[in-house]
């Protein structure tokens, strides 16, 4: 594993702070090493391996799948994208779907149709409101609506005409709403951000404001959704209906692809040669997001989600009486977070989580995260709920 680890380090870029371990395969709710070890995993890659690791079925449909062709230019029609795009339709209600290959170029094709539009229906608008604490991707698009200095200082000068207003707070939107604005993008719930839930009053607020002042309303599910919250998309929780929807991390089930929605008349506005990508909608890509698709969109499959959330609450109730760190439970489905107080900064426990063999995430304002397979078994909870009291002992 040394020399592995040696290797990365001598030819990869220093941009990642990586824990030890070299993981070579998984089964049954763990991440297991080169050397055999195993870790439970409490967090899928970030909220992507949506279908665990043991279904041998989306397995068998990707093998079958490489066998007949991989890529596809989008010059030419293929039949998985087809069918991916039908189910995406049927799950979202949405007229059009644009698949990319990750969150980043999702946003950064909601921004574009956002300008678009702007210069096209509302007399050359181009400025776009987004939310302080929030995150929607590394490139220079999505990293200018990312409302985290500490991710955007080294890259200034960013994209021109983005402003930010304060979550939750409907006065610091309308203190920016102009007929300069095109959109407004934000996430249904803040997950890098801390796992913060968007008022429904707010986010009804804010659709108003766009249905009176023709703004286009972005919702970034790219964490939220596909199951994640326990229905298929967080925004059922709020009532609410973006204009264009972003998604991606769990659509492929740990294969990369992502996709961004919107009705006709968004949608329209993009013509040959304003977007494209040369892998998105590939036929591997979008044959595991078809299998996604059909899994994911069954009730038992959603009641599921939301028992075993009911449940890993309980167990957070049950961790917080004997740990007075834990200020707040956070989250919906198996987006879960734990605010802790700031004497024990999160980092440390995610540490100590790891050097118990327990994967858990952190996310902003010292929280720790949660986002577990979605098929993870009310026993594989327990088990790591055992590890968890372990590593709060030590706090």
């Amino acid at each position: 594993m040394k020399k592995l680890i040696e290797s990365c380090e001598k030819y990869g870029f220093n941009n990642y702070t990586r824990f030890p371990v070299v993981f070579e395969r998984a089964e049954k709710g763990y991440m297991i090493d080169v050397e055999g070890n195993k870790y439970l995993d409490f967090m899928a890659g970030i909220a992507v391996n949506s279908m665990g690791y043991d279904d041998d079925n989306f397995k068998n449909v990707l093998k079958y799948q490489i066998d007949k062709i991989i890529h596809c230019s989008n010059l030419y029609y293929n039949e998985p994208q087809v069918r991916a795009g039908e189910l995406l339709n049927l799950v979202s209600g949405y007229d059009k779907i644009f698949f990319a290959n990750s969150g980043t170029e999702a946003n950064e094709g909601a921004l574009k149709l956002a300008r678009i539009f702007g210069k096209n229906c509302k007399n050359g608008a181009t400025k776009i409101i987004s939310f302080y604490n929030s995150f929607h991707g590394r490139s220079l698009g999505a990293l200018s609506v990312t409302g985290q200095t500490k991710y955007q200082k080294d890259f200034t000068p960013l994209i021109p005409d983005i402003v930010f207003a304060n979550y939750n707070d409907i006065q610091s939107v309308e203190a920016l709403v102009d007929d300069d604005v095109c959109a407004i993008i934000m996430e249904p719930i803040q997950g890098e951000g801390g796992i913060i839930e968007a008022d429904v009053d707010f986010a009804k607020q804010i659709r108003q404001i766009c249905d009176e002042k023709n703004i286009m309303l972005i919702f970034d599910e790219i964490q939220t959704g596909i199951a994640r919250s326990g229905k298929v998309f967080a925004f059922e929780y709020l009532g609410v209906r973006p204009d264009v929807l972003t998604l991606a991390k769990g659509l492929g089930g740990g294969v990369p692809v992502g996709a961004f929605c919107a009705n006709e008349k968004f949608a329209k506005l993009f013509t040959p040669s304003t977007h494209g990508t040369t892998f998105g909608a590939n036929p591997l890509a979008t044959c595991a997001c078809a299998y996604v698709l059909e899994k994911i969109s069954k009730p038992d499959f959603l009641e599921d989600i939301q028992q075993k959330s009911a449940y890993f609450i309980s167990k957070f109730e049950e961790l917080r009486k004997n740990n007075p760190i834990i200020k707040e439970i956070k989250g919906k489905g198996l987006l879960l977070g734990l605010s802790i107080d700031e004497s024990m900064p999160v980092g440390d426990i995610v540490k100590e989580a790891f050097a118990n063999n327990l994967l858990i995430l952190s996310a902003g304002n010292n929280t720790l995260r949660f986002a577990p397979p979605l098929d993870i078994s009310k026993e594989k909870i327990d088990e790591g709920f055992s590890l968890l009291e372990k590593v709060f002992s030590k706090f």
